[in-house]
């Protein structure tokens, strides 16, 4: 019998390898669309890290303290071990949400797999530098051209297909680009080019993320994030630019909600 149940659109943030802003970027654009009056929920998956978590567990903390009422997703974190934890708490965050984030671990993870075959849009971020473009593929050492996928390439393939098989929808594969600004030209320009290669081949689309920048670490033991800024005080110009970023980024994610701002 048929409920008349939505179910929310799943945003995963997956990469095998640490050090790409994923959980960051993650937590910026599960608060950004709380902010603008989006149900949201976030599931940690990394047990180890918990970055997430220990995100929002922050901005709870700050939001105690300062007496303001700041946006936050309904969040809970996986244990890495239990299955039914894991298919428990999918169902629990999954109730009556628009949107449901989930952060994976930066190795290879049995949940974060699971994860990726019911992701309505998948998130890949990535430094611009070759060590990070092997995740997904392989180039010629002498030419910069692109060789063929990588195993992490054609896992996500193989996702996609799952995805379209089991509820007949289309996975959104995003390769974000984060901390474009501290790339050498040349080979940021090599990197650019290679991924629009392996993007025609394997189907991912690519759009500009978060830069490197010292106010995002500095949020961190807050919880606070770029759409918080009458809570930190003056803005400077490093300020509006990561604002601007964030503007630009979820723009470029194109999530199925109405074009409201992300903050005044």
């Amino acid at each position: 019998m048929a409920t008349g149940r939505t179910l929310p659109h799943v945003i995963v943030f997956a990469n095998e390898k640490g050090g790409t802003g994923k959980s960051t970027t993650a937590v910026h654009v599960a608060i950004a669309l709380q902010a603008r009056g989006s149900r949201v929920a976030a599931f940690d998956l990394d047990h180890r890290q918990r970055t997430m978590t220990r995100y929002f567990e922050n901005r709870v903390a700050t939001e105690k303290r300062s007496g303001r009422d700041l946006p936050t997703p309904r969040f809970a974190a996986h244990d890495g071990e239990s299955l039914p934890r894991f298919s428990e708490a999918l169902e629990q965050l999954s109730r009556d949400m628009d949107f449901l984030v989930i952060d994976t671990p930066g190795r290879d993870d049995r949940f974060g797999r699971m994860a990726a075959t019911r992701a309505d849009t998948l998130v890949t971020p990535m430094n611009d530098s070759f060590v990070d473009f092997d995740l997904i593929g392989q180039v010629d050492p002498d030419t910069y051209k692109v060789t063929r996928p990588s195993f992490y390439a054609e896992l996500i393939w193989d996702a996609r297909k799952a995805k379209a098989k089991s509820d007949g929808v289309a996975m959104d594969w995003v390769v974000l680009r984060n901390r474009l600004q501290h790339i050498e030209a040349r080979n940021m320009r090599r990197v650019s080019e290679a991924l629009g290669q392996l993007a025609k081949r394997v189907g991912f689309r690519i759009i500009p993320g978060l830069g490197e920048r010292v106010i995002y670490r500095e949020l961190f033991p807050k919880g606070l994030t770029m759409i918080d800024s009458r809570d930190f005080g003056d803005m400077g110009l490093a300020h509006v630019a990561a604002r601007q970023e964030l503007r630009e980024m979820m723009a470029a994610l194109a999530l199925p909600e109405p074009a409201l701002p992300l903050f005044a």
